[in-house]
């Protein structure tokens, strides 16, 4: 596969959990069928919506057979390997059976704070141990740590198999120097659901999407829209879910999209601690945003 496959509707899968705490598989495999079947462009499985610094390693390897088996070949699969330990990141590289998957999902370094330089570092050692697609993370808001659009175009120069970034610093300023100064292969995928479109009007390619769960059909429409030029039918989508796409962050990721999925009958509003479901004020609210648009 190209690593320009990795465009349009990316879903970052929620992991599914039984009432006793383990990997609900049934629900995992119903999930990612029904959003393949809706016409998302690729799955990622193992993110930071996907609860994984809570799974064991072989809970980790267990997620992601049975993503690669519903994906069957048919649609990409992005394996999320992260963290704020350079070596043991290197390490998950060499553990996980990553034989099919298409490319790897790399967050930024989280509460250690590294400098930019840090993160160069941290990303190098990443790209030297592997020979997949890379697709970078940025999201600040969680790591405390903002991956500067010069050191993600250092890494893009660097190396061949930094294909990718998944910004979602917020910062619009920051992304439009980022779309200004990039190589031209390199691809910017939005990792803000409800800056999804905005994003798109700048040049971006497409998302990684935690609305995608739930909202399947709308953000590939959304985005399927943006990317040949159709912003005004985009914008009637966009609107009529945006105040969905806010409740599913009102009491944390993925708290709010499990409990969308869970009245849509796809799996229990499990999480491990230390996230716990939605608040009641937020669950209803959520009920009656899906009653008022289905």
């Amino acid at each position: 596969m190209s690593y320009q496959q990795l465009k349009g509707t990316g879903v970052a899968l929620v992991t599914p959990f039984t009432d006793d705490g383990g990997i609900d598989h049934d629900a995992l495999e119903k999930l990612a069928a029904q959003v393949v079947k809706a016409g998302v462009d690729f799955l990622v499985a193992l993110g930071t919506t996907a609860e994984t610094p809570t799974l064991s390693l072989q809970e980790r390897k267990d997620v992601l057979a049975t993503v690669m088996r519903v994906a069957n070949g048919e649609v990409p699969v992005v394996c999320g390997i992260g963290g704020n330990n350079t070596a043991e990141t290197v390490e998950m590289l060499k553990e996980m059976d990553l034989r099919g998957v298409d490319a790897i999902l790399s967050v930024a370094p989280y509460y250690n704070r590294p400098t930019q330089e840090g993160m160069y570092q941290h990303f190098s050692a990443i790209a030297e141990n592997t020979s997949k697609p890379i697709i970078l993370y940025n999201v600040p808001a969680r790591t405390g740590s903002n991956l500067l659009p010069a050191t993600v175009i250092r890494l893009a120069n660097k190396f061949n198999n930094i294909v990718a970034i998944k910004e979602a610093s917020g910062n619009m300023a920051q992304c439009l120097e980022l779309m200004h100064d990039k190589p031209d292969n390199f691809i910017v995928l939005s990792g803000d659901d409800n800056l999804a479109l905005a994003h798109m009007a700048i040049g971006m390619e497409g998302i990684i999407s935690v609305a995608a769960n739930c909202y399947t059909k709308d953000m590939t429409d959304i985005i399927n829209l943006a990317i040949v030029g159709k912003f005004d039918k985009a914008r009637r989508i966009f609107y009529k879910i945006l105040p969905g796409i806010d409740l599913l962050f009102a009491d944390g990721n993925p708290a709010g999209v499990k409990c969308v999925l869970s009245h849509m009958g796809l799996c229990k509003q499990n999480l491990r601690l230390p996230l716990v479901p939605v608040s009641e004020g937020v669950d209803t609210s959520i009920k009656k945003f899906m009653a008022a648009t289905h």
